[in-house]
């Protein structure tokens, strides 16, 4: 295949998508799309496990302060030979066969036992870290969503943005081309357009290709094909950013980030590890009771039936383990301050965060508005350089230029108000407390009939 029937078939796939019918389409809005991602996103369904699996802990660590109890039952078909002197001095040999029977229940109750309290304890902790865990992968599965989501929507402005140009570049390139042939234009007209034309097209196989890989990347998210998508509603006014101060940004933060709860409890089980190493020098203290019944538990017993029943309690006292548990105790001092340290590391990234989003939400907010008068602005001097090329006073170049500041500035218009939106979602993000409430008000500024 030629490199321009190539061309022409990206230019085909191009007008397919902006031309599909409504009908045919696979239209989802952001609100539908988050409850499809919830379902079907690989990245949270792995987290709901590793949530499952990490609420385990605390009863995994309870464990150890409860009694086990074991029961156990053995039986065995037994031959005995015996050869022993007789009263002559000859050695007589006897053969013996019995079954045995052996039935034993056990109960060990702990109770003084430094390291099971520790890993009570520490179970708990991690309990908590898994929940702080799953409750940051849950706010970020939004985030990701609406990325997708702008990601895929903002291609598809831009795709139809740099169409329309294009198609007006032909249209103009028409125009110059029969004035030319009234002898009216020039050929320096008819180059340029034809520049700005063959530009706009491979902007077009450009944007098309991103669309396609925007979309591909919500589809994964989805687990469902969308070609078609909620674009933003006429009417765009931003919403009253409140607290308005960051101080009190900060305190939300310290309050609610899960990172940071997660790093909390990250600590508290590094602490709990340095108690379970150094309960290996604290004695241990035990309640056990048994039950025993054997049948012919042996050769002499054989003909015996002997029921033990028992209760007691075991001490423990480690001496000298070979200088093991001060070595797991100072590794575990080590991995508690590290733990520390991640947890300031994690304070200070959260905080760069959070102060980016609030400078990113405030500038967003006079950005839009500035563009929005640009937008207004360079459409009226399209139409104005238009009737000026009619009254002699500018030319072509003019018109291609006022042309492309228009297209630059509503594209900026449209970035500045996703930007916004994703800003004012990662703001509340990195202060904890963003919740499907926040994503159903930005949906609220995305409209079906767009």
């Amino acid at each position: 295949m030629s490199t321009s029937s190539i061309k022409l078939s990206l230019i085909a796939v191009a007008g397919a998508l902006l031309m599909a019918p409504a009908e045919q389409a696979s239209a989802i809005g952001l609100m539908q799309a988050y409850n499809a991602a919830l379902l079907n996103d690989p990245t949270y369904r792995s987290a709901i496990s590793e949530n499952v699996a990490g609420k385990e802990y605390k009863a995994i660590g309870r464990a150890g302060l409860l009694p086990t109890l074991q029961y156990s039952y053995s039986t065995g078909k037994n031959k005995v030979e015996t050869t022993a002197p007789n009263f002559q001095g000859n050695e007589t040999t006897s053969n013996t066969d019995y079954r045995s029977i052996t039935n034993n229940i056990s109960l060990r109750q702990t109770l003084f036992n430094l390291d099971a309290f520790a890993r009570y304890k520490q179970g708990i902790a991690q309990s908590n870290y898994s929940d702080a865990q799953f409750s940051s992968k849950s706010m970020d599965l939004m985030i990701r969503l609406v990325s997708s989501y702008v990601d895929a929507k903002y291609a598809k402005d831009q795709l139809i943005l740099i169409s329309t140009q294009r198609d007006a570049y032909a249209e103009q390139k028409r125009v110059n081309d029969r004035m030319f042939e009234k002898g009216e234009g020039t050929r320096t007209d008819m180059l340029e357009t034809q520049a700005k034309l063959d530009v706009a097209e491979a902007q077009v196989l450009e944007y098309t290709d991103n669309l396609i890989n925007a979309r591909n990347t919500l589809a994964g998210m989805t687990g469902s094909d969308v070609t078609q998508l909620d674009g933003l509603a006429e009417k765009f006014n931003v919403m009253l950013l409140s607290p308005g101060s960051f101080k009190e940004w900060e305190s939300l933060a310290e309050a609610n980030n899960a990172e940071l709860a997660a790093g909390r409890y990250s600590v508290e089980v590094a602490q709990q590890e340095i108690a379970k190493s150094r309960a290996g020098h604290a004695p241990r203290l035990d309640l056990n009771v048994g039950y025993n019944r054997g049948v012919a538990d042996s050769y002499t017993t054989r003909l015996q039936d002997i029921t033990t029943a028992s209760i007691g309690i075991q001490l423990v006292i480690p001496l000298y383990s070979g200088g093991y548990v001060s070595a797991v105790s100072n590794q575990a001092v080590a991995n508690r301050d590290k733990a520390r340290s991640d947890l300031d590391a994690t304070t200070s990234k959260i905080m760069i965060e959070l102060r980016k989003q609030f400078n990113s939400v405030k500038s967003s907010v006079a950005k839009v508005h500035a563009l929005e008068r640009s937008v207004d602005s360079s459409t009226l001097l399209v139409e104005a350089t238009r009737q000026s090329v009619k009254g002699g006073v500018r030319i072509n170049l003019d018109v291609l230029n006022a042309q492309q500041q228009m297209v630059t500035s509503k594209r900026d218009l449209a970035l500045a108000r996703y930007t916004y939106l994703i800003s004012f979602l990662r703001l509340r993000m990195a202060a904890g407390i963003v919740g499907v409430d926040d994503l159903q008000a930005v949906a609220g500024y995305f409209s079906a009939v767009n």
